[in-house]
């Protein structure tokens, strides 16, 4: 049986499996995302999850490798700098991955690979117009227009995070102030009480749910688009409290005949879902999808 080898990148943790052509994860292991400076001590833990997940000799029937990482990143992800792992800026990942694996390696931004897991097998199954989203560690997304994933001229279309929610707000990794990601994030809503977000109170909840209605209006004004798909520890963690705010003040804000019908939801592939669209770039890019 075919299987892709799916990678989620992303700043908190790092993970590798085994999904099928039909969307179903076999197999998948885990890891904390280094604290390191060091660039290969990060990579060092990705080969740990692959042999993990694929035996030192990679004796697996994979035949194509997917990768979702946090951005930014160059076109098709020869070069990422996620802004919540430090110790990779410009790092060659999609040549070092193939050199690794043998396999043919295709990366995108985590929150695209999102969007094509969810409208392959999750809760935009079917929805040819829509936004996904991840609200953890970082903030962003992908859109889907037309049926059709927006890339971008460098592969970053769809980075939700860093739309303006709160003027003159939170100073943000990437330089600005008041981006969504500086406010709904994990760490700024850590930096923000002094206490995880995991421990938030429901006022914080109720805020973080209202800034990401806040941004989601925005692009449904701007693109036209019905339905946001929101993924993520922090989102699914603050449970239905947080997505009943954020249709709340999208209600509030898309109000334009075409917009104000737009709505939010929970993502449908759970945890599984980082891995099952790492895969989905894999046989996307391999027309198996």
């Amino acid at each position: 049986m075919d299987v892709a080898l799916a990678l989620d990148i992303g700043g908190t943790k790092l993970a590798a499996g085994l999904v099928t052509a039909a969307g179903g994860l076999l197999t998948s292991a885990t890891a904390p995302t280094p604290a390191s400076t060091d660039p290969e001590a990060v990579f060092d833990v990705v080969l740990t999850l692959l042999d993990a997940v694929c035996g030192p000799a990679g004796s697996t029937d994979a035949v194509v490798c997917g990768v979702g990482c946090g951005g930014p990143m160059t076109a098709g992800g020869e070069a990422v700098s996620p802004l919540n792992i430090g110790a990779w800026r410009d790092f060659p990942l999609r040549a070092r991955l193939g050199a690794s694996t043998g396999l043919p390696t295709f990366v995108d931004n985590d929150a695209k690979a999102l969007a094509l897991g969810e409208g392959w097998k999750g809760a935009a199954a079917g929805a040819r117009d829509f936004i996904a989203m991840v609200v953890s560690t970082g903030v962003g997304g992908g859109i889907v227009l037309d049926g059709r994933l927006l890339d971008g001229a460098d592969g970053n279309a769809g980075h939700i995070g860093h739309v303006i929610v709160e003027p003159d707000g939170r100073p943000c990794a990437c330089g600005a102030r008041g981006c969504l990601e500086a406010e709904a994030s994990g760490p700024s809503i850590a930096a923000a009480t002094g206490r995880p977000a995991v421990e938030a109170g429901p006022e914080v909840v109720a805020r973080t749910g209202r800034l990401v209605g806040r941004a989601v209006a925005s692009v449904a004004n701007l693109l036209d688009l019905p339905l946001a798909v929101v993924a993520g520890s922090v989102a699914l963690g603050f449970g239905a409290p947080f997505f009943a705010a954020a249709q709340e003040e999208l209600h509030a804000r898309a109000r334009l005949d075409f917009s104000r019908r737009a709505r939010i939801v929970p993502a449908g592939l759970g945890g599984d879902g980082p891995l099952v669209g790492a895969a989905a770039v894999g046989w996307r890019s391999v027309g198996r999808l």
